[in-house]
């Protein structure tokens, strides 16, 4: 997944149009994943080695010292195969990517000082593009004031985009759903940017 120029621009100036309605601040982040995963293939690998004497012992005539140079070939061919990033993705159980996905996202919350604005009104737009994973993280000065579903709303059109590959698009779209919320409880204050328009990219 790629974005252009074009679409660096076109998010940013969002931000730019969105942060003229409202005090609060608004950060967009995009990770190509969260995580590396690199744990997933010598487990896989350990899984195959394990169960490939069985039918070798039972279905042919295979010596014990073969059957254990095959399975240390299954080991080393299966890690290899697991390794390959799509099959490493595809094997790694949902659950374990959506909790890593959600750690990257707090963690660019705080490196990002999203949490350091004076009236602690910040705003993360986060996605990791190869968990299919995106959530508005809002700090604690606009707790209670936006209610979860409101966020989930302005979250809605960046994961439709997100499904049909237009990325940049759901960006756009999620930032002035959030200026929408903002300005009603954050209103402009005449103190210029906080923190820097741009989308980070990792």
């Amino acid at each position: 997944m790629r974005l252009t120029t074009q679409d660096l621009d076109c998010i940013v100036d969002a931000i730019g149009r969105a942060e003229q309605r409202t005090s609060g601040e608004i950060v967009c982040a995009l990770a190509r994943r969260a995580s590396d995963y690199a744990y997933v293939p010598p487990l896989w690998a350990a899984f195959f080695a394990l169960v490939s004497p069985w039918p070798l012992a039972v279905f042919t005539d295979m010596s014990a010292k073969a059957i254990y140079a095959a399975q240390i070939a299954v080991f080393v061919a299966s890690a290899l195969i697991v390794s390959w990033p799509p099959i490493r993705l595809k094997l790694t159980p949902r659950l374990v990517k959506k909790r890593r996905a959600e750690r990257a996202a707090v963690e660019k919350f705080f490196s990002h000082n999203v949490a350091g604005t004076r009236g602690r009104t910040g705003v993360l737009i986060f996605v990791s593009f190869a968990e299919r994973y995106a959530r508005i993280i809002a700090d604690e000065g606009l707790d209670g004031r936006i209610s979860d579903a409101e966020w989930q709303a302005a979250l809605e059109p960046m994961l439709t985009c997100l499904g049909q590959g237009r990325c940049a698009e759901g960006f756009v779209l999620s930032i002035d759903a959030c200026a929408g919320l903002l300005a009603r409880v954050a209103p402009p204050a005449g103190e210029g940017d906080e923190l820097p328009n741009r989308i980070y990219l990792s």
